[in-house]
């Protein structure tokens, strides 16, 4: 099987801040929260709140939405084009997609691309509140053996080093850097 890291890897750009982007266009109560986002992103980015808790309370905007799942209907009839190409060349029956994005978000694209398993972060699509680890990093191993327990990558694709465990699995590792595909450049170890 192959499996593939979502966004920035078949996704051009990160489906959960584009979809934030959309949301705030479309649903003016969530102005309302916008101070309070902001000092959200600043805590993360000075490393005083952790990614989950930051993706967490960043998520808290579906409570500003009546119906979420026609909003992400209404959001992938404009993004799905976002598809990169090269997806529609390495598509395989088996194929499987981990992401750190919430899987009711990329669930429907997954669907509509033909994926045959998808996991992601597991957010409840109204609160905006973690049911589990965000799907990041060594947690993308520990779901895949717990859906594959004796499954083999035969290559894998994705756009960060924070897939770095997943990546050590494949016999293959791609790293997708926009519409580049080149083999896994791995870090070098410090000296």
């Amino acid at each position: 099987m192959n499996v593939y890291d979502f966004d920035n890897t078949i996704l051009r750009g990160d489906s959960t801040a584009r979809f934030f982007a959309y949301c705030l266009g479309h649903y003016p109560k969530m102005w309302l929260d916008i101070p309070a986002q902001a000092v959200n992103g600043a805590l993360f980015l000075l490393k005083i709140r952790k990614k989950q808790d930051f993706k967490q309370r960043m998520l808290g905007f579906l409570r500003c939405i009546d119906d979420v799942d026609a909003a992400v209907e209404a959001f992938w009839r404009k993004n799905f084009k976002r598809i990169k190409p090269f997806y529609a060349e390495t598509k395989r029956p088996d194929d499987v997609v981990i992401s750190a994005s919430p899987i009711f978000l990329i669930q429907p694209a997954c669907d509509k691309l033909g994926v045959s398993c998808a996991m992601g972060s597991p957010v409840d699509r109204h609160t905006g509140m973690f049911s589990g680890l965000n799907c990041h990093g060594q947690e993308k191993v520990r779901r895949f053996r717990e859906v594959f327990p004796d499954g083999k990558i035969e290559t894998f694709y994705s756009d960060s080093h924070s897939d770095d465990p997943l990546a050590k699995l494949a016999e293959r590792a791609v790293m997708v850097k926009g519409d580049r595909l080149t083999d896994w450049d791995w870090p070098q170890k410090k000296a």
